[in-house]
């Protein structure tokens, strides 16, 4: 079964597209080059065709990563071609991050940052759109692409986009070809050998972030988080955690969401909402250790998410969401160092830094504070 991450079915659609455009006979099967990479992978492709008297085209895919609770399992993917003379040097880069001869559009279903209305796509997505579609690039002409995602506003719904700062659709995110299960023993062992392979480094000073997925890292990296200092984790914080510190890490930080990472205050040590939940009732026994009055609590009980308590709380109550907040960050250091300490004894600091809807870091726990400013990082 094909396993490959949204970002590869999109490439494969569009370059179905502009094999028919440029008057190729359609594959079932398109040959996708990676980065970095001399082998290719054989991507399946629907059907592709002639619009507009031969001006455009277009071919459909369906993604399949090949994971049973993927939001993006079976998604459909448009990928709309035409070409267009161009008038500057080949290869200049552009606003967006892409070469003037890829005219990217975001079309319906794809997501947008909303504070710029630019396309939610990694550096690795663009960079497999530009490595398998310029050899196909007629002399002299550009490629205008548009995707479309036609169920990707809806399936955007389930996903915690939103908090990120994405609306109007699904990201075209990822820093791979293979899908991976976050919460498989696969991703535990990946990640530790990266773990191990951070802490060999000449550069290592003993100090590493651990981040919880793809938009976790952008946000680490855009406010000057280390890059060599950085381990995307997935879900298994427990085990890495106490990896951590087997490894010799004598500072840790734990950056992320608190839709993830408020589980951590509660004790569980696996993240995936598909094993372990319970974060309602966490935010409910972090209201009570502050304080917070009845009447907010029970406020909180009877919300629908944590997301939902949380903005019901903001329009009433916003003092009552910092202590909740702080309360959330202190508990997540206490905790972890708790957990730690199960296993072995460890002297690791761990600290804890938030982040909120908007992007931007708000709360840290008391190691936090000190870890990020002796990286010059600044709380909003």
């Amino acid at each position: 079964m094909n396993k490959f991450t949204l970002p590869v079915w999109v490439v494969a659609a569009a370059k179905s597209a502009t094999n028919i455009l440029m008057g190729n006979k359609f594959k079932d099967i398109e040959i996708i080059d990676l980065p970095n990479k001399k082998e290719s992978i054989r991507v399946p492709v629907c059907s592709s065709a002639l619009l507009d008297n031969g001006e455009r085209s277009l071919a459909v895919c369906h993604c399949q990563s090949g994971l049973p609770l993927d939001v993006t399992r079976g998604l459909e993917i448009w990928a709309y071609i035409q070409f267009r003379q161009l008038s500057f040097q080949s290869g200049q880069l552009v606003e967006d991050g892409f070469p003037n001869w890829l005219d990217f559009h975001a079309g319906y279903g794809v997501g947008k940052f909303q504070s710029s209305d630019q396309p939610c796509i990694s550096k690795f997505a663009r960079d497999l759109l530009c490595i398998n579609l310029h050899p196909l690039l007629p002399k002299g002409n550009l490629i205008k692409l548009e995707i479309v995602l036609p169920e990707g506003k809806d399936r955007a719904l389930k996903t915690s986009n939103e908090a990120f700062g994405v609306v109007d659709g699904l990201s075209l995110i990822g820093t791979q070809a293979e899908a991976q299960i976050s919460a498989s023993p696969d991703q535990l062992k990946n990640c530790k050998e990266i773990l191990k392979g951070k802490c060999s480094n000449s550069l290592f000073d003993g100090f590493l972030t651990y981040v919880i997925g793809e938009n976790g890292m952008d946000l680490a990296l855009k406010y000057g988080l280390p890059a060599h200092q950085i381990i995307k984790t997935g879900n298994w914080l427990g085990p890495l955690l106490v990896a951590a510190a087997e490894c010799g890490v004598r500072k840790l930080l734990l950056f992320g969401y608190h839709g993830k990472l408020v589980k951590l205050s509660g004790g569980i040590f696996h993240t995936h909402h598909h094993l372990a939940d319970g974060r309602l009732e966490i935010l409910t026994s972090l209201a009570v250790k502050e304080g917070i009055s009845f009447d907010l609590i029970e406020l909180i009980s009877q919300s629908t998410s944590v997301e939902n308590a949380l903005l019901t709380l903001q329009a009433s109550n916003p003092e009552a969401v910092s202590l909740i907040w702080g309360r959330m960050a202190k508990e997540i250091e206490i905790k972890s160092r708790s957990y730690v300490n199960r296993y072995l004894s460890s002297s690791m600091e761990i600290g804890s830094l938030l982040f909120d809807r908007q992007r931007q870091i708000r709360w840290a726990g008391l190691d936090g504070v000190k870890q990020i400013n002796s990286l010059g990082l600044i709380l909003q």
